[in-house]
């Protein structure tokens, strides 16, 4: 899904060709957006279904769509993925994993049943009362929850977690805290799929090294990132 400025066509693309290169089994790819200018074929652009919310910091709300099968016109086995993510090994995985309604586990929750939902999986036409329940309790809602991933995990019932090592955090996993991080270059996890930039940093400023916070959040440049967002060949 692609809304408003945050990415441009470009991230949609580069997802795809991740995809390309690591799904062995025929599939469609779609993207649900409010801007299909420069969205490459064969990714199939389709309209971003309508999330009705007020107006506020973003938070994802406009996922919630993704479950409404009336808008999307999705039929079978459906996996979400984010634009932000860098797709490191074979995912078709992700598809025969067991469960009804597949997602990370979030990293930042500790025991708490919450999901990030940078990687998910559910059947088109299940769940399709996440959505109206949103809009009939949205001020209930947006008090209770502080986005849509903690309320989708409340919503859904059943969830079942993808294993650990499948996705990774490149925050979490991959970067060392400061001052480790102004010398060490961030490293690689093992046995990782699906390597998730959640927040800072996003793919290209790991890529090239980025910094925040007066130096508290920083990076050294990340070359081993270069092979899976298509810059160079992987090296064997």
């Amino acid at each position: 899904m692609k809304w408003g400025t945050k990415y441009g066509a470009a991230s949609v693309n580069r997802l795809y060709q991740m995809v390309q290169r690591h799904l062995f089994r025929p599939y469609r790819f779609l993207c649900f957006t409010d801007d299909p200018a420069g969205v490459a074929p064969p990714v199939e652009a389709r309209p971003l279904p309508r999330v009705s919310f007020p107006p506020g910091p973003e938070r994802g709300w406009n996922k919630l769509g993704i479950l409404d099968q009336k808008q999307t016109g999705l039929q079978g086995t459906t996996l979400f993925l984010d634009l932000d993510i860098v797709i490191m090994d074979a995912i078709d995985c992700f598809f025969d994993h067991p469960g009804e309604f597949c997602i990370i586990r979030d990293w930042l929750r500790g025991g708490r049943k919450v999901g990030n939902s940078s990687v998910f999986r559910f059947e088109a036409g299940r769940h399709q009362e996440v959505l109206p329940r949103f809009h009939a309790q949205t001020a209930d809602v947006l008090a209770r929850f502080r986005n849509e991933q903690e309320y989708l995990s409340s919503a859904v019932q059943n969830l079942t977690w993808w294993p650990e090592e499948w996705c990774r955090s490149f925050k979490r996993h991959c970067m060392y805290v400061f001052p480790v991080s102004l010398v060490r270059t961030p490293r690689k996890p093992a046995n990782v799929r699906i390597l998730v930039h959640h927040g800072f940093p996003k793919p290209e400023e790991a890529l090239r090294g980025a910094c925040r916070s007066l130096g508290l959040r920083y990076t050294r440049p990340t070359p081993w990132l270069a092979p899976y967002l298509g810059l160079e060949s992987p090296h064997e």
